[in-house]
C-alpha cells in the first residue's frame, strides 16, 4: 500500500522528515519496505529557463528551421535552432540548457547536448510544453508571460509536487490503516509516545447541503445481511473533464491514473478516508430505482474491462429496475459509468459483508482497491460522512448541485466491541510493567474509550473499525506497538522447561530421515497440498471420484488436494529442468487426501526424486547417470537406518513407473519405487528420466522398532568367502535368490551379493548367468572346509529345486 507523505501532512501536521516518520510508522507495526521520491514532473524541470528571443531568422539549409539568437541572463546570448512555427522574437520562453535531462511520454530520459543541425550550431532547446511534461500539446512552442525575468528556472513558476511516497506492508488485519486518515492515526499515538502532541485534522463537512430535490433514486435493500449499510445521494449539472493538477498530483503519487473529475474525486476519497465509492449515470439507472440484491446462478454481466463474467446466485449486486449495473463492493459494469457526456450521478457509499465481497472477487479473478478494502472490513461509521466528503469534492471540482438528501439504509447499527484488561495480564505478556496512566494514555490515543478504571484493570469500547481486537490479548499488543517494542528490556539469561519423554516422537524419526538424505546430496521440498484436477488421469491408479476438490480455487492449478506426492515432484523436476538444473535430487514430507467411498482420509508419505548425474561433473571423477539400482540403493539405506529389514520385494503394479519394484513387510507396503514412465514425464513437461520412490510412511513408522539398541562386539574370527555362478531363467530376480538363500542358512551365511549378469551368445534362449558371492562367518570359532562345503551343497540344492537353477 502506498502512502503519500504530503498527503498524510493534511491530517497531522509533523515536520519530522520521512526518513525518521518512515522508522516510527514501522516500530508502529506499519513497516515500511520502501520510500520513494515522486515529481509530478519528471526531472522537476531542473536545467530550465526563462529566456528571451533577441532574434529569429530563417535557417539557410531548412524551410521548416529558424535559427535563434537567445538571452539566458548568463551574459552571451546563445543560438538555438528551432523547428516551432511560432517562435518569434521578443517572446519569452521556456529554454532546456545543455546537460538537461528530460523525458519523452513513456518516461524515458534523454540529455540536451551541444550540436549542429543542418550546418547551424544550437545550445540548447526552446520546448512545447509536452516536452516538459507541462501539457500534452505540440502544436508550437511555449509562450511565457513577457513580465518574466531571464534566468528564472521555470520550476519556480509552474505547480510542481514533489513528495516522498511510503510502501507499507500492511498485514491483513490492519484493516484501519488502509488510508491516509487510518495512518495518520497511528503516527498521532506513536507522537504521543515522543511528546509530540499534535491534532489529527479531519476534511470538513460542514458545508454540506442540500441545494434541490430534483432528482430523487430510490434504494431497496433486500438482503441486510450482505449489504449491512447502503447510503447514496445524487448530483446534477455536473461537468465532466479533467482534475485539477493537484487533485491529479495526489492520486500519481501513489501510483493512480487520473481519469476524470468524478472517478478522480471517489478515488481520492478512497484512499484518503478508506471508504470505497461509486458513481454511477444516474441517466442509466432506469426507474429511477437502485436495487441492492443477488440475481440467478448463470445471469450474464459486462464489468468495466469488457469481459462478460457469469454471476454465482451469492453474488451481490447493485441494479436498476431492470438489469444489474455493479457488482457490489468489487467492479463497475460498462454500461452504468460515468462519461465525458454524464451530468448528473448518483453517488453510492456502502459497508458491504467482508465473506460476501471476498468469495465474489476471488469466484471471478478481480482484485480491485475497493474489494481489497472491503474483504477486510472497513469501517461501518463514516459512511455517510465519506459520502458528504466526496459529494463536496465533487461539487468543488466538477461543479453542480446535490439534487436529493442522503438516504441510509442501516436497520441493525454494527456496535462497538466491549473489553476488558487486566493490569496484571498485560504485564504477563509483555514481560515488563508499564505504567498504568501510559496505558491510558496510548489506549485513549487509538481512540479507544475507557469505560471504568479499577485497581485491577480497565473496561473498555473498542471502536467498531478495529475489527481486530476483539480480546484481551489484542489490547494489549496495541499498547505494546505504541509503547515500543525496543524499550521492552530482557536478559542475557535464557530460561527454558526442558521434557523428557522415553518416547520416540514422529518429527525425530523424520529429522534423521532428513538428516541421512541431505548428507546423501538431497535437498528437502515443501510442495503445494493443491494441484490440478487434470493430473487425476494421467496417474491412472488414482481416481477422478477420489478427489477432494475446492469449493472456492485461486485456479484451475489449484483446484483439488492431491491423492499423490508425484506432481509435486515432477513439477519442480520440470520448474528446474527448465533452468538447466538437470542434477536433481529432491525429497519431500507430505500428506495426500482421498475421498473415499467410506469418508475422507488422509496419508502421510515420504518422497524421493533423483535425476541426472550421481554428483556434480569434476575432473577427478567420470560423470554417472543415475540408475534403477542407485535409487533402490538410497532407499534400502533408509529403511536401514530406520531399523527397518527382512522386507520382501516385488514387482510394483503401479503404473507410473515402467519398470518398479515394491518392498513390503507384514503384508504391509513400504515404499514402490523405479523409472518413471516417459508418458508421465511428458505430461508434466519434465525432460530427462527420472526415479521416483514414495514411501508410505504410516505404515513405515508403524514398523520402527522403539527398542533400544543392542551392541556386540567385533567378531574375531575371519570370514570365508565363495561363489556360484548360476544358469537361471530370464524371470528369476536376484532378491528371490537372496531371500532363498538366507531362509536356507539363517546363522552363518552375512551377506549375498550380485557381482556379474551375463545374457546373450553361448546362452540357452530365456536363460542368463548370475554370478553370486556368498559371505560366511561363525562368531565363535573359525569355520572349516567342511563346514563351508556343507552349506554351499545346501544353497545350490535350494536353487536348483525352487529355481531350476544350474551350475555353469
Amino acid at each position: 500500500m502506498k502512502i503519500s507523505y504530503n498527503w498524510l501532512k493534511q491530517f497531522i501536521n509533523i515536520e519530522w522528515d520521512a526518513e525518521k516518520t518512515g522508522e516510527l510508522l514501522t516500530d508502529l507495526g506499519l513497516e515500511i519496505e520502501g520510500i520513494s521520491k515522486f515529481t509530478s514532473i519528471p526531472g522537476g524541470l531542473e536545467g530550465v529557463v526563462v529566456g528571451h528571443v533577441l532574434s529569429c531568422e530563417q535557417h539557410s539549409n531548412a524551410d521548416r528551421l529558424k535559427v535563434t539568437k537567445v538571452d539566458l541572463g548568463t551574459g552571451e546570448p546563445v543560438q538555438i535552432v528551432c523547428g516551432a512555427p511560432n517562435v518569434a522574437a521578443g517572446q519569452k520562453v521556456p529554454v532546456a540548457t545543455i546537460g538537461t535531462t528530460l523525458y519523452d511520454a513513456e518516461g524515458k530520459p534523454w540529455k540536451i547536448k551541444k550540436g549542429k543541425i543542418r550546418g547551424e550550431e544550437s545550445q540548447g532547446m526552446i520546448c512545447a510544453e509536452d516536452e516538459l511534461g507541462l501539457g500534452e500539446s505540440h502544436d508550437g512552442i511555449m509562450v511565457l508571460d513577457a513580465d518574466l525575468e531571464v534566468g528564472t528556472p521555470v520550476a519556480s513558476i509552474f505547480e510542481i509536487e514533489n513528495d516522498h511516497v511510503f510502501e507499507i506492508g500492511l498485514t491483513p488485519n490492519r484493516a484501519d490503516a488502509m488510508s491516509h486518515w487510518g495512518v495518520a492515526r497511528d503516527l498521532r499515538a506513536g507522537l504521543l509516545q515522543h511528546e509530540e502532541s499534535l491534532e489529527l485534522i479531519t476534511p470538513s463537512t460542514s458545508s454540506f447541503h442540500v441545494d434541490s430535490r430534483t432528482l430523487k433514486i430510490d434504494i431497496e435493500v433486500e438482503n441486510s445481511e450482505l449489504a449491512p449499510r447502503y447510503c447514496g445521494l445524487t448530483l446534477s449539472g455536473l461537468k465532466v473533464e479533467a482534475s485539477p493538477t493537484s487533485l491529479q498530483n495526489r492520486l500519481k503519487a501513489i501510483g493512480l491514473t487520473p481519469v476524470n473529475n468524478i472517478v478522480d474525486a471517489t478515488n481520492y476519497v478512497l484512499h484518503e478516508l478508506g471508504q470505497p465509492l461509486h458513481a454511477f449515470d444516474a441517466t442509466k439507472i432506469t426507474g429511477n430505482t437502485v436495487n441492492v440484491k443477488t440475481l440467478p446462478a448463470g445471469t450474464k454481466f459486462t464489468t468495466l474491462d469488457g469481459i462478460e463474467r457469469t454471476l454465482h446466485e451469492e453474488d451481490l449486486m447493485i441494479c436498476n429496475a431492470e438489469t444489474p449495473m455493479c457488482i457490489a463492493g468489487v467492479f463497475g459494469g460498462v454500461d452504468s459509468g460515468v462519461t465525458e457526456s454524464t451530468t448528473s450521478i448518483f453517488l453510492e457509499s456502502a459497508y458491504f459483508n467482508p465473506v460476501s465481497v471476498r468469495k465474489t472477487a476471488k469466484r471471478h479473478g478481480l482484485n480491485t482497491d475497493a474489494s481489497f478494502r472491503f474483504e477486510r472490513g472497513i469501517d461501518p461509521n463514516i459512511t455517510e460522512y465519506a459520502l458528504m466528503r466526496a459529494a463536496i469534492l465533487i461539487q468543488q471540482i466538477a461543479g453542480g448541485e446535490i439534487t436529493s438528501d442522503i438516504t441510509d439504509i442501516y436497520p441493525k447499527k454494527i456496535e462497538d466491541h466491549q473489553v476488558v484488561l487486566s493490569f496484571e495480564n498485560a504485564t504477563k505478556l509483555i514481560g515488563e510493567e508499564i505504567p498504568r496512566e501510559t496505558i491510558k494514555d496510548i489506549l485513549t490515543s487509538l481512540e479507544i474509550k475507557i469505560n471504568n478504571v479499577t485497581e485491577s484493570g480497565l473496561g473498555m469500547t473498542i471502536p467498531a473499525y478495529r475489527n481486530d481486537v476483539t480480546r484481551e490479548a489484542d489490547v494489549i499488543e496495541e499498547i505494546l506497538r505504541v509503547y515500543g517494542y525496543n524499550k521492552i528490556g530482557f536478559t542475557q539469561k535464557l530460561n527454558a522447561s526442558m521434557a523428557t519423554t522415553q518416547k520416540i516422537e514422529d518429527y525425530q524419526i523424520q529429522n534423521k530421515v532428513a538428516n541421512q538424505l541431505t548428507a546423501l546430496g538431497f535437498h528437502e521440498m515443501m510442495g503445494n497440498s493443491l494441484t490440478a484436477a487434470k493430473h487425476t488421469p494421467i496417474l491412472s491408479d488414482l481416481k477422478e471420484a477420489y478427489n477432494i476438490e475446492m469449493l472456492n480455487p485461486l485456479s484451475q492449478d489449484l483446484s483439488v488436494l492431491r491423492q499423490s506426492m508425484l506432481p509435486s515432484a515432477l513439477e519442480a523436476l520440470a520448474y528446474n529442468n527448465n533452468r538447466k538444473q538437470n542434477n536433481v535430487k529432491l525429497f519431500e514430507f507430505g500428506k495426500t487426501y482421498h475421498n473415499f467411498p467410506g469418508g475422507r482420509e488422509e496419508h502421510k508419505h515420504l518422497s524421493i526424486l533423483i535425476s541426472g548425474e550421481k554428483k556434480e561433473s569434476a575432473w577427478t571423477q567420470k560423470d554417472e547417470k543415475t540408475n534403477f539400482f542407485y535409487t533402490k540403493g538410497i532407499i534400502t539405506s533408509v529403511l536401514e537406518r530406520l531399523g527397518i529389514t527382512g522386507f520382501s520385494e516385488k514387482d510394483t503394479k503401479n503404473s507410473i513407473f515402467s519398470e518398479g519394484i515394491s518392498f513390503t513387510l507384514h503384508k504391509k507396503a513400504l515404499v514402490d519405487f523405479g523409472v518413471v514412465s516417459k508418458k508421465v514425464l511428458k505430461h508434466f513437461e519434465a525432460e530427462n528420466e527420472a526415479f521416483y520412490a514414495d514411501f508410505n510412511w504410516d505404515n513405515i513408522l508403524s514398523e520402527i522398532s522403539t527398542d533400544d539398541f543392542k551392541m556386540k562386539p567385533i567378531p574375531k574370527y575371519q570370514s570365508v568367502s565363495r561363489d556360484f555362478a548360476l544358469l537361471v531363467d530370464d524371470a528369476v530376480s536376484f532378491g528371490g535368490l537372496q531371500q532363498a538363500a538366507f531362509q536356507t542358512e539363517k546363522k552363518l551365511l552375512k551377506n549375498v551379493q550380485l557381482f556379474d549378469v551375463y545374457t546373450g551368445d553361448n546362452l540357452p534362449n530365456g536363460k542368463k548367468s548370475y554370478a553370486l558371492n556368498f559371505t560366511l562367518q561363525d562368531e565363535n570359532k573359525t569355520l572349516t572346509d567342511k563346514q563351508i562345503d556343507k552349506i554351499m551343497q545346501k544353497l545350490q540344492q535350494k536353487f536348483e529345486k525352487d529355481f531350476g537353477a544350474t551350475l555353469r
